[in-house]
């Protein structure tokens, strides 16, 4: 935007107020899908958490917050984003107390799952807000902002969460890692009603939400993800099969649902019409395989580091700091050099996300548990960084230009979703074939735990290592190059 000079127009620092103030909430979502990581061993000995609980606290954190996405933001262009935003965020720093006060597995997982779904409702408004007060190259500086932030809670999450705990100790340390959000949610949702604009409504009152749809996907994502959480644990019993057959068939009768209530003209909560493009249907199926390799990562090395070689989580927060300092580092220049490179940015991020993983994974095999160490894994664990990094940015965008320029916001939308859905299953999967190689004992040794954590790792590591491959391939669907617009960078889980 210009005026009659044609010098742009500056936004007022009370827009930059406003974004510091979203921005401080995303934040505090985003950090929390990470440091939770180092506290799930303390949690498992303060509550005789079984392998289930801790495999919940994580996938069930990623589900809730992916399928809020969709209706949150539809609900927030509908009856504005500062209220949605602000309830969201209230929501969330109560179930955070929740968490920190659970006296069992249940507490902890319900905490969890609401948390999830706060997180969900206020996170969407983030974008919004940068849409509505920003303008030309101020819009694309906001975004960039954005873009720091999530690098940043990337890098710092588990490190945070074992200072924490260091701080603390590791019998009340973990609760911390919940309380300190408290001080951080008041603050932020006394100065979100202060400083962020009202009247951002503008969505047709007459288009209903698609409530069955809401509830046909979730209820059939949770019977799919039930399976792969307890089914290790419990023995794959015959109800295993059934809830996750159930499971698959709520997603068809979803899928049906959206075709025949998008022909009523209703607004789909995933509009049909976006996977007539098959390389969109690709790049969907790309979001989730590759968050779910990626996100797991963190998962596996935390109970490896702490639960099997008796590192403290202050220990375990900086093994994993290479990978989260080279993703911030090199998402920072991700999107210049997709504008040079194309497609091949994503191939290049890829391509060094698999040499990481296949990497760690073959130390994991050869290299004895007395002589692994951090500087062992720095290395591979760096590589894995920095192609995550190149990827994380720009992938969202190519995806999103397969599809219609109309169209561009719902697939975004779908886009968020799918990282998310893919973060919980990627950990529930993995969770299962690490805690399957598991079987203690009240006889087990020390030298037993050490071997069964070291199998049970290199196994799921090698588990991550093929859905990063799976994502490699996938990358070739999309367009070689496009025209990149600033749009919002995507939350890493």
């Amino acid at each position: 935007m210009t005026n009659s000079t044609n010098t742009p127009i500056k936004a007022p620092r009370a827009s930059w107020l406003a974004l510091a103030v979203v921005l401080a909430g995303m934040f505090m979502a985003l950090i929390d899908s990470t440091v939770v990581n180092v506290a799930l061993p303390s949690i498992r000995t303060s509550l005789n958490a079984d392998e289930s609980t801790l495999s919940w606290i994580v996938s069930g954190y990623a589900l809730t917050f992916g399928l809020a996405l969709i209706p949150a933001g539809r609900l927030g262009d509908r009856l504005g984003h500062k209220w949605v935003f602000i309830v969201g965020l209230i929501l969330f720093t109560i179930a955070s107390a929740y968490c920190g006060l659970a006296q069992n597995s249940f507490d902890i997982v319900v905490g969890r799952l609401l948390q999830g779904l706060a997180a969900g409702i206020y996170v969407p408004a983030v974008a919004a807000f940068i849409q509505l007060l920003f303008t030309g190259r101020e819009r694309g500086k906001a975004f960039a902002i954005m873009g720091s932030i999530i690098g940043i809670s990337s890098a710092i999450g588990q490190l945070a969460g074992g200072l924490i705990i260091q701080a603390v100790g590791a019998e009340q340390g973990w609760r911390w890692v919940f309380y300190v959000n408290l001080p951080i949610g008041i603050l932020t949702a006394i100065y979100a009603i202060r400083l962020l604009p009202s009247g951002d409504a503008h969505a047709d009152n007459s288009n209903r939400m698609d409530w069955l749809g809401i509830v046909l996907l979730s209820g059939s994502l949770t019977a799919i993800l039930i399976p792969l959480i307890h089914g290790q644990q419990d023995g794959w019993p015959s109800w295993i099969w059934w809830t996750m057959a159930a499971g698959i068939g709520g997603v068809v009768i979803f899928a049906l649902w959206e075709i025949y209530y998008t022909k009523r003209g209703g607004t789909a909560l995933v509009p049909p019409r976006l996977f007539h493009h098959v390389s969109f249907t690709f790049g969907a199926i790309l979001a989730l395989v590759y968050f779910a390799a990626m996100v797991s990562i963190f998962f596996t090395m935390s109970l490896l580091w702490q639960g099997g070689l008796g590192h403290s989580a202050l220990e375990s927060g900086f093994l994993v700091l290479p990978f989260a300092l080279a993703t911030a580092v090199f998402s920072s220049q991700s999107s210049k050099w997709a504008a040079n490179l194309g497609r091949n940015v994503l191939v290049i991020g890829a391509a060094l996300l698999v040499i990481g993983l296949a990497v760690t994974w073959l130390i994991l095999a050869n290299v004895a548990s007395a002589d692994l160490t951090a500087w062992t894994l720095l290395p591979s664990l760096l590589i894995a960084g920095a192609g995550n990094g190149i990827f994380l940015a720009p992938n969202v965008q190519f995806i999103v230009a397969t599809v219609d320029n109309s169209e561009a916001g719902a697939a975004s939308g779908v886009v968020q979703t799918m990282q998310r859905l893919g973060a919980a299953i990627g950990v529930a999967v993995i969770g299962s074939i690490l805690f399957g190689s598991l079987k203690f004992g009240p006889t087990t040794t020390h030298d037993q735990i050490v071997s069964g954590f070291m199998a049970g790792a290199t196994n799921a590591m090698l588990m991550s290592t093929i859905l990063a491959v799976a994502s490699f391939a996938l990358v070739f669907s999309l367009p070689r190059r496009i025209q990149l617009h600033g749009a919002a960078p995507v939350a890493a889980d």
